[in-house]
Formats: structure tokens, C-alpha cells, sequence
């Protein structure tokens, strides 16, 4: 079964993308958790995530298209990206979330994908 381990850190852990004194601790980390994912066997895809400043939201409400600025909801974790991985169970898909940088500080939400129907 794939597995969705969606990354959510704080802004200040999002921070250190961009600060030169962190970058490097930052993306070394994804590198090598991302090289384990592969190594393992275990990755299908997964994207990082610009800041929630660059976000859009749209909605439809009353028939009309309603265009936003930013994310619906504002909390203090913020969505950084998401790995996709196939894992026999809920508790192997848990072992690798145990392993994202975004743990320390920050948390990991492990969700099953969604199969497609047949046909689509």
C-alpha cells in the first residue's frame, strides 16, 4: 500500500531553508532522508513545498469563484512537503515518518493514498 508522509514544520524550522548558517544542516538532512527512501526501496514521488505565503486558495461559494491569497488556515505548523512510499503496513509507513528532519520540532502526518478506481 503507498503511504503519504506529509511534512508540516514550524516556520522557524521552514526558516532555515533560506538562512545561509542553516541551509546547508536543513537540506543535508532531506538529502540523506530522502536517499534512504530510495535506497530502501520504498520511495514513489513526493515534492517540498514553497513557503504558505506563496500559496492561492480557491473556493466556490454561491456559484461564484473566490480567490485567495494564502492558505484557508492559519496555524503554526506549516505544510513543507510530502513524500509518497509503498510500505507493507501502517506501522512500516510509521517507521520511516519516525525518520523526517520535520519530527524535531515540528510533526509528520503518515495517511494512506488514495486508490484509483478502476478505469481512471
Amino acid at each position: 500500500m503507498q503511504y503519504a508522509i506529509v511534512v508540516y514544520e514550524t516556520k522557524d524550522q521552514m526558516d532555515c531553508r533560506t538562512n545561509p548558517e542553516k541551509a546547508e544542516a536543513y537540506w543535508g538532512a532531506y538529502f540523506a532522508y530522502s536517499q534512504a527512501l530510495e535506497k530502501a526501496g520504498v520511495a514513489r514521488g513526493g515534492e517540498g513545498l514553497q513557503t504558505p505565503d506563496q500559496a492561492t486558495t480557491v473556493s466556490i461559494r454561491n456559484g461564484k469563484r473566490h480567490v485567495q491569497d494564502g492558505p484557508v488556515i492559519d496555524t503554526k505548523e506549516r505544510l513543507g512537503g510530502f513524500f509518497v512510499i509503498e510500505a507493507a503496513s501502517l506501522d512500516e509507513a510509521l517507521e520511516w515518518a519516525s525518520k523526517c528532519p520535520a519530527v524535531n520540532g515540528g510533526s509528520v502526518e503518515v495517511r494512506p493514498t488514495l486508490p484509483r478506481p478502476p478505469g481512471a
